[in-house]
C-alpha cells in the first residue's frame, strides 16, 4: 500500500472534503510558481512513452490519461496536473457569469463504496477568469473546456451561453465539451432530449466550423439514460457530426451502496461518482461503440478507481479516459500505475 493512502489520505479524510480540496489547492498553486518544482512532479509522475500517444479527432496526446472536468473548475493548476503526468486536462464546467453553486455542504464522501456525492451546482468564477490564467499556462498539454449555463439562464436560452464561453476560450483551449448531463443545476438534463440536444450541438458546431481552425466538439452524457434516449443521443452525434462522446457524467442513482441507506439519504441529492458508477458507465460506453462503430472517439469516464478499471474502460470501447474521484482516493501516483501498465500492454 502506498505512502498515500497509508497516512496521507486518513489525514485529509478527517477534514470536510471541499474544504480540503481547496486547502490542498491552495499549496499547489503556491508550490508550482517555486522554482523546480514542477520539474519535481514531473520527475517523479510523468511516464514518456511512444506507445502511449494517441491521436484523436485531429490532437496528439501524450497518452490517453485525462483529468476529468469538475476537478479545476477554474484552471488554476492545469501546469501542475500536466506534470502530475495527466495526457490532457479538461477545465470548468464554466458558465459565463460567476456563480456561487449551491449551498453547503455539497460534497461528500462514502468512503467504504470508495465514492463521493456532489451536488456543486457549476460553481465557478465564471469563464473569463479562467480565460485569464489559461493566457498564462507554461506546459504543453492538451486542455479542454467543458462549458454549460448559468443556472438563472432559461433553457431556451441555454445556446447562448453556451456561445458565450466557446468564444471566450475558443483560443485558448483545444477541444469544447458541451455539458448537458450534471444532476446538480436544475432543468439541465432536459437539454439532453432529442430537439434541444440537437440545436444545441449544431449551434456549437457551426460557431467551430466559422473559425480559422475548427475545433473539436465534444458531447458530455449521464449514464441514466435509457437505451432509447442513448439511440436518439447516437443519432444526434451523427447529424450534427458532433467530433466525439464522453461517457459518463455521475449518476442520481444509489444502487448497489455499502454505506447505509439512512447515511446516504441524510446526504441528500447529488451525483454519484467513483467505483459504483463503474460498471454502468462500462455499459454506456460497450453500447455507444456497438452502434457508433469501431472510429468514433469515445472518452471514458467513471468509476476508475483501480488500473484494473482503465483498462476495461479501453476494452469497453473507450479511446481515452477520464479519472477525478480516482485521484482522490489513490493519490498522485494513480496516473503514473495506469499509464506504465498501459505503456506495456
Amino acid at each position: 500500500m502506498s505512502l498515500y493512502k497509508l497516512f496521507v489520505r486518513p489525514l485529509l479524510f478527517l477534514f470536510d472534503a471541499e474544504r480540503i480540496h481547496h486547502t490542498m489547492f491552495g499549496l499547489l498553486r503556491f508550490n508550482q510558481n517555486l522554482p523546480g518544482f514542477l520539474a519535481l512532479l514531473r520527475a517523479l509522475y510523468r511516464v514518456r512513452d511512444s506507445k502511449l500517444k494517441r491521436t484523436l479527432f485531429g490532437l496528439e496526446f501524450e497518452n490517453p490519461v485525462g483529468l476529468a472536468a469538475g476537478f479545476d473548475k477554474d484552471a488554476r493548476l492545469v501546469d501542475t496536473m500536466a506534470a502530475f503526468g495527466f495526457g490532457f486536462v479538461e477545465v470548468g464546467t464554466l458558465t459565463p457569469r460567476p456563480q456561487p453553486g449551491n449551498d453547503k455542504p455539497r460534497l461528500f464522501r462514502l468512503p467504504t463504496d470508495r465514492a463521493l456525492i456532489n451536488r456543486m451546482g457549476f460553481n465557478n468564477e465564471g469563464v473569463l477568469a479562467a480565460v485569464n490564467r489559461l493566457k498564462g499556462r507554461k506546459s504543453r498539454v492538451i486542455v479542454g473546456g467543458n462549458i454549460g449555463k448559468n443556472k438563472a439562464t432559461p433553457n431556451e436560452k441555454a445556446f447562448e451561453d453556451y456561445n458565450y464561453c466557446f468564444e471566450a476560450l475558443y483560443p485558448y483551449v483545444d477541444y469544447f465539451v458541451v455539458n448537458v448531463s450534471s444532476p446538480n443545476t436544475p432543468g439541465l438534463r432536459e437539454l439532453q432530449e432529442k430537439e434541444p440536444l440537437t440545436n444545441l450541438l449544431a449551434h456549437v458546431k457551426s460557431l467551430s466550423a466559422t473559425k480559422p481552425k475548427a475545433k473539436p466538439v465534444l458531447l458530455k452524457i449521464a449514464p441514466d439514460l435509457t437505451p432509447s434516449q442513448l439511440d436518439d443521443i447516437v443519432e444526434i452525434l451523427k447529424a450534427t457530426k458532433t467530433d466525439g462522446i464522453i461517457a459518463t457524467n455521475t449518476t442520481i442513482s444509489r444502487e448497489g451502496l455499502t454505506t447505509p441507506a439512512a447515511r446516504v439519504a441524510a446526504l441528500g441529492t447529488g451525483g454519484l461518482s467513483g467505483a459504483p458508477l463503474s460498471i454502468k458507465s462500462n455499459e454506456v460506453i460497450r453500447y455507444l461503440r456497438d452502434r457508433l462503430g469501431p472510429g468514433y472517439p469515445i472518452i471514458g469516464a467513471g468509476g476508475i478507481m483501480s488500473v484494473e478499471d482503465a483498462l476495461e474502460k479501453i476494452k469497453a470501447g473507450a479511446d481515452l479516459i477520464q479519472i477525478y474521484t480516482g485521484f482522490i482516493y489513490e493519490g498522485p501516483g494513480f496516473v503514473k500505475k495506469i499509464n506504465r501498465v498501459l505503456a506495456h500492454a
